[in-house]
């Protein structure tokens, strides 16, 4: 089809060329539709729709992947092709994280000791670049977007206006001061409220334990068992113009969930971490809060344990 695609143009050229240019010699005019049709604009313009991953791609290859396919189709776009944009016009690439979840395979009987060794992108799957219409309709969604996260709740939800598209549970900062050799102080670990943004992905996160600023690699599970770390993006907070450190990002013992128990960052599962960090590229909007009334889901007003 594409063939048939580049003769048709080809030829409508060299006509085009004839009745335009009577005075010029027919090796001229063939000369010059076959550079046209040889040149990578040309080529670019009549294909690039799609791109078919060729051999599997593992995690730990798969942000490397995603850009080398925004470098190469950016200069296609008329907007500003990135990676939330991409995987947004692809929602299978969101599920295909997801399910490398620790729990989610354990659940399946699967015991992975390496995340960073599983597969991210399958081979022969499809990846759509979108057209203008759909990126213009993802990134007016970007715009819209609000995390929320009420404290006490331990929930942490995605908001388009005023539409919930999701809800997961959270752990928040410990209700203690405390010093971390990370900051060289003494720290309030609560979780700090207030209005921002998101102003910075970490994609490849070295795991720091902020009380002796040691780095480790390996993590205990809940259910015993010793991995190394996953590769999920840890996603930075700047809050009321103040950068805390406080971040969003997975925890690898999600027992701890529903709980005061971090350092005042705020804790989410494996697959939901790559949910929201796929809903929240930089410059999404904010809001973590502390409100003890809230409406249950039968519609009644309940009132909140004050954790802090």
């Amino acid at each position: 089809m594409k063939k048939l695609v580049m003769f048709l143009v080809i030829s409508i050229t060299i006509i085009l060329l004839f009745a335009l240019k009577p005075y010029s010699s027919k090796d001229e005019v063939l000369n010059l539709s076959l550079n046209l049709a040889n040149t990578e604009i040309f080529s670019k313009s009549i294909s690039a729709k799609k791109v078919v991953v060729q051999k599997e791609v593992l995690i730990e290859n798969y942000f490397n992947y995603l850009d080398s396919i925004v470098k190469k189709f950016q200069p296609l776009t008329t907007y500003n092709l990135n990676e939330h944009l991409l995987v947004r016009a692809n929602p299978w690439i969101i599920d295909t994280l997801q399910n490398t979840d620790y729990y989610r395979m354990m659940a399946k009987d699967s015991f992975v000791y390496n995340q960073k060794k599983m597969i991210a992108l399958p081979m022969g799957n499809t990846i759509v670049i979108p057209d203008s219409m759909k990126a213009k309709k993802i990134l007016n969604s970007f715009e819209n977007t609000t995390i929320d996260i009420n404290i006490p709740e331990f929930k942490l939800r995605i908001y388009e206006d005023s539409v919930q598209l999701f809800e997961f549970p959270i752990r928040v900062g410990r209700d203690e001061k405390k010093y971390l050799e990370m900051s060289g102080r003494i720290q309030d670990l609560k979780t700090k409220t207030g209005k921002g943004f998101i102003i910075n992905h970490v994609r490849n996160p070295r795991y720091v334990n902020p009380v002796n600023n040691h780095q480790y690699f390996v993590t205990k599970r809940d259910d015993g068992k010793v991995t190394k770390l996953p590769q999920i993006p840890f996603i930075e907070t700047e809050i009321n113009g103040l950068r805390y450190g406080q971040l969003i990002h997975p925890t690898t013992n999600p027992r701890t969930l529903g709980k005061a128990y971090s350092n005042g960052c705020i804790g989410v599962k494996e697959a939901d971490a790559w949910v929201i960090y796929f809903y929240a590229p930089i410059n999404t909007k904010i809001n973590i809060r502390y409100d003890l009334s809230v409406v249950n889901e039968m519609g009644d007003i309940i009132t909140l344990k004050d954790i802090y």
